[in-house]
Formats: structure tokens, C-alpha cells, sequence
């Protein structure tokens, strides 16, 4: 494994040298960065997948829906189509990507949900709707620098903090650790609760070595929800057969382990997408462990792909439940976190829910 890193080296310098050039490019103005013409907060990460985003945009839907006309705008990772779309009751996953379509199917009704590999393309489009919104949520666009937002909250793990990362392909950062200057605010997510002051003020230190002693560290933890059956409100039962397709499934199966009976753990690449061979892996899962007082397992973003292909008959025969998240903080820290997210893109105060 040395040996390969080793040899992956001289094309993580390269890498390093490519998005230094690049960003260089767009401070110095050589690059086009053109203001978003509607407020805009922006989250993001520097590595590639598993930080958290999706509950931290969710988390601002919550907060900002009853004052704001919220959207999101995001790529659409992983979907079959290109160009904007806006998405609605028709719209497929494969057409506007898993998580987009999760959190129109979660929060639609009050919000608009939007997708376009081209964000400046995307927020031109989305002022032509006859209802536009006055806070759009950029999902993933820290690196998307042709756009340029009001606010800016870069996203890492407790556990895997950019800090300690590498430049791809030796690890996953998508550009320096020095990156994080740009953040007006950094939240660390999936912290463990039992976690002491100490550690929270060391944490601030080692992110302050990257980022500047004046950007703002809040810490985040996961909280999950009560199974919810996928399509009939059949009985949950404890007996289960975990599967996601997650950049990283550690804190879901360490969780599930702790309060479920797991009978199997089954991990897809992170984004899967999901065909009749693997729902066959799956029955021969559920078959080995007898099917009765058995259920499946899995998250919100896998959940609503798995739906959308049930009429094939696929695992119809066992239960399915996804397991909700949210990101939480305490609420001193909520309260300053939007506070400084109002500040930065309406120049007030936020009013809370």
C-alpha cells in the first residue's frame, strides 16, 4: 500500500499544482466569478463525498423556510440527464439525482428544488420561474467558483477531518487544505456526543492552522429518526439487513449495531445505483437469514431509489424502512450559526422558525 501511494505522489503534486493555479486564477480576476443575482449560501466540502452535506442543507430548509422563499440548486450527482431541471411531482431519480429528488419528496411542498452542473446557468434559469426564491442553498458548489455567493459553510468529519486528508488521488481532497480560507464558517459533523471541551478547543486549533483564527468552528452531531416503512405501515422489526450506498457507511452501521440486531451489512458504492442484480443479492441475504421477523434496512437517499423500482417486484416480499437523520447542534451554537448566515446574506438577523 506504501508502495502504491508512493507511486500516486507525483500525480497528487500535479493535482496540487492544477487547482492552486486555478483558484489563483479566480482571485486575481482572470477567472469570470459572477455575484449570484439571488442570495445565496453556499455548502461545500474540500473532499470528495461523506461529510454530511445533505442533513446541512436540510437543517437550512427547516431553519429558513417560514421567513424565506427557499431553493436549492445543486448538480444532480449521479443522474442520467444534463442541463437544468426543476424538480417535480414527475421528475425520476435517474433523471435529477438521489438527493435532490430526497429532499423535494421531504420538503417540496414548501420549498423549490433545483439542478444544473452550470450554476450560473441554473440561477439565470431559476429567475425565470414565476414564483423565485429569496435564499438559494448551492449544494456542493465550494469548488464551483464560476458563482459567487453571499455566504460560504464548508463541511468535514470529526473523524476524518481535512486537515489530516491528502490530495487525490493519494487521498480525497479535491484541492489544498488551504481552501478552507475561503469558508466564512467551517462545521465539523458526525461528532460524538460524549465529546469534551478540550477536544472541541483542539479541533478549533488544528482547523485554525488552514483556515484563519477568525473563522467561526461549529460542531454538529447526527441524530436518527424512528424507522419508517418505505410503502406499507407494516410492523418494524429489530431483526435486520443493513444496505446503503454511502461514501462512508461507519456511523449508520456503528448506530444500527448499537440499536438494532443486524444480521448483515451490505455496502454499495456511494450514489449506487441500484439494478435487479443487486436486489437479488439482497434476497439471498434475507434467505440465509430466514425471512421471518425481517426487515430491510436502509437510508432516506437509498430509500427513494429503492422505491421508485418496487413495481418490478424487487424485495416486495420483505418490509423495507429507511432511517431518518438530522443534523444537530446545541442551540447556542444553531443560533449563531444562522445568525451569521442571515448576516452575511441579508445583512439582519435570523428570527427562527
Amino acid at each position: 500500500m506504501r508502495g502504491l501511494l508512493f507511486l500516486l505522489f507525483p500525480f497528487s503534486v500535479l493535482y496540487d499544482g492544477i487547482t492552486r493555479l486555478r483558484n489563483a486564477f479566480y482571485d486575481w480576476g482572470l477567472f469570470k466569478s459572477t455575484d449570484s443575482k439571488i442570495p445565496a449560501v453556499v455548502v461545500g466540502n474540500l473532499r470528495v463525498g461523506g461529510t454530511g452535506k445533505t442533513p446541512m442543507v436540510e437543517f437550512l430548509i427547516r431553519s429558513f423556510r417560514s421567513d424565506h422563499a427557499v431553493a436549492t440548486l445543486s448538480r444532480g450527482y449521479g443522474r442520467v440527464t444534463k442541463g437544468f431541471r426543476k424538480v417535480n411531482s414527475d421528475s425520476k431519480v435517474a433523471e435529477v439525482g438521489d438527493e435532490p429528488y430526497q429532499i423535494h419528496q421531504k420538503y417540496g411542498q414548501g420549498i423549490q428544488v433545483f439542478v444544473s452542473e452550470n450554476r450560473v446557468l441554473g440561477v439565470d434559469e431559476i429567475l425565470k420561474e414565476s414564483k423565485v426564491p429569496n435564499l438559494l442553498i448551492l449544494d456542493d458548489a465550494f469548488q464551483h467558483r464560476a458563482i459567487r455567493a453571499q455566504a460560504y459553510i464548508l463541511m468535514t468529519t470529526w473523524n476524518d477531518p481535512f486537515f489530516k486528508d491528502f490530495l487525490l488521488p493519494v487521498g480525497r481532497l479535491r484541492e489544498s487544505r488551504h481552501g478552507a480560507k475561503r469558508a466564512d464558517a467551517i462545521v465539523v459533523t458526525k461528532c460524538p456526543r460524549s465529546r469534551t471541551f478540550q477536544q472541541n478547543d483542539k479541533m478549533k486549533r488544528q482547523i485554525h492552522s488552514y483556515s484563519g483564527d477568525t473563522t467561526p468552528v461549529f460542531f454538529s452531531s447526527i441524530d436518527y429518526g424512528k424507522p419508517l416503512a418505505l410503502i406499507h405501515q407494516e410492523a418494524f422489526s429489530p431483526r435486520v439487513i443493513l444496505f446503503s450506498g454511502l461514501a462512508d457507511s461507519s456511523a449508520l452501521r456503528a448506530y444500527c449495531e448499537k440499536n438494532y440486531q443486524v444480521l448483515d451489512v451490505v455496502d454499495f458504492p456511494d450514489h449506487h445505483a441500484y439494478s435487479e442484480k443487486d436486489y437479488e443479492l439482497l434476497k439471498q441475504k434475507a434467505s440465509a437469514h430466514g425471512s421471518k421477523n425481517l426487515v430491510f434496512l436502509t437510508t432516506e437517499k437509498d430509500g427513494v431509489k429503492v422505491k421508485s423500482q418496487l413495481k418490478k417486484g424487487f424485495l416486495g416480499e420483505i418490509p423495507i424502512f429507511v432511517l431518518p437523520i438530522e443534523a444537530q447542534f446545541e442551540q447556542e451554537e444553531a443560533t449563531a450559526l444562522l445568525q451569521l448566515i442571515q448576516q452575511k446574506v441579508f445583512g439582519k438577523d435570523h428570527k427562527g422558525e
